[in-house]
């Protein structure tokens, strides 16, 4: 799978712009602020149905303008797919497959999968559980429809229960209802999510040693309260006058965490310290690019499809050997299709040749791309 083709209008700082990709590695040159990151948005709306750095899509609609539309050709197992994401001031955001329109945005999550590595990553690290929370349901999400389904649906419940322990008039009857639906979804994604870490846990592991030349030890546990032994429903009746007071829900896979930990020499227990606060900040990111590498992984394993890599500013914080070693990895024909933003032309293009990785560089100015180089002989992945 690899996208072929993107059309952009009032994205951004985008007012229109067409391009034309290879379907291995493509390059995105220029200064700060010229709107790089923005092309990879784009990519990430056509995936996710939003932005990966803006919570209001309107704020996405280009200045004066009343809309944006952006436009996304896939190739995939010899079919050609047109995926459209529009959005008009003051109206739903529309989602189109082929012309026609989604009436649920999950229906589409998973179609055309995509991972996102940026500088914003350092969030799994030093954010709040939310964050690691959300990194779990991507993942798991993008494969798995009855877990989406499952997640949309104890979300909207735990909002009702909220709402109802906020009001004076609390009815018992009607928080034991909301409590029967919370462990029913409740138990389904905490079993997925168990699942997935299993799974997951071993991938990570390799990618790290591979960025790290296997120099240190690192460890992803997954940690809910659901693992205390006792039941869901007993956690929930313990609580509710704890909840009363409270106002909200204080037990269930809502308040679930990944607990990233690194070796510690001088511990007994090697995996007892957080690389929160003991990582560099080179094993932070090390750390987070392992991550994104496995969901990648992860993602094809249960799919079938490779999905597409959107690589950030991948000079951030990365030292110039761990650059290497994943640009080597991702020049790999298994990472399929593979989209990088850097501020340095010359710097891109010669790691690239030396690493007689195919590509394709557009060198963007102002919102206009100015030039493109190709490199190698093009080839056509599915």
């Amino acid at each position: 799978m690899f996208l072929k083709s993107l059309n952009i209008t009032n994205f951004k700082n985008y007012p229109e712009i067409s391009l034309d990709f290879s379907p291995n590695i493509n390059c995105f040159v220029g200064n700060n602020g010229v709107g790089k990151t923005n092309l990879l948005d784009a990519i990430h709306y056509l995936s996710f149905c939003k932005s990966y750095v803006q919570n209001t899509d309107m704020q996405n609609i280009r200045h004066h303008e009343d809309f944006f539309a952006i436009h996304g050709t896939f190739e995939k197992t010899g079919q050609t797919d047109v995926v459209s994401c529009i959005q008009k001031r003051a109206s739903r955001k529309i989602m189109r497959l082929n012309k026609k329109d989604y009436e649920r945005f999950s229906e589409h999550i998973g179609l055309f999968p995509v991972v996102m590595i940026s500088p914003y990553d350092n969030d799994l690290i030093n954010d709040g559980s939310d964050v690691r929370r959300k990194f779990m349901d991507v993942v798991i999400s993008q494969f798995d429809k009855t877990y989406l389904d499952s997640l949309i649906a104890y979300n909207q419940t735990l909002e009702q229960r909220n709402k109802l322990l906020k009001s004076d008039s609390f009815d018992e009857t009607l928080c034991e209802v909301y409590d029967k639906k919370l462990i029913e979804f409740g138990t389904k994604i905490f079993e997925s999510r168990t699942n997935f870490l299993n799974q997951f846990s071993d991938l990570f592991q390799h990618y790290f040693d591979s960025l790290s030349n296997g120099s240190e030890r690192v460890e992803i546990r997954y940690n809910s309260q659901l693992q205390d032994g006792l039941p869901f429903s007993e956690q929930l009746k313990n609580h509710q006058q704890k909840d009363r007071i409270l106002q909200y829900t204080s037990v269930g896979i809502h308040k679930d965490d990944l607990i990233l930990l690194i070796d510690d020499f001088n511990s007994t227990d090697s995996f007892t310290v957080p690389v929160k606060r003991f990582g560099s900040q080179g094993q932070q990111k090390t750390f987070t690019l392992a991550m994104r590498l496995a969901q990648l992984e992860f993602t094809k394993q249960q799919n079938g499809d490779v999905p597409i890599l959107l690589l950030d500013d991948i000079f951030d914080k990365l030292d110039h050997t761990r650059v290497l070693q994943l640009l080597e990895l991702v020049g790999q024909s298994d990472f399929g299709q593979v989209f990088i933003t850097d501020t340095d032309v010359h710097r891109l293009e010669r790691i690239l040749n030396e690493q007689n990785i195919t590509f394709k560089l557009f060198d963007i100015a102002e919102n206009n791309i100015v030039n493109h180089v190709e490199s190698h002989t093009d080839t056509n992945l599915d």
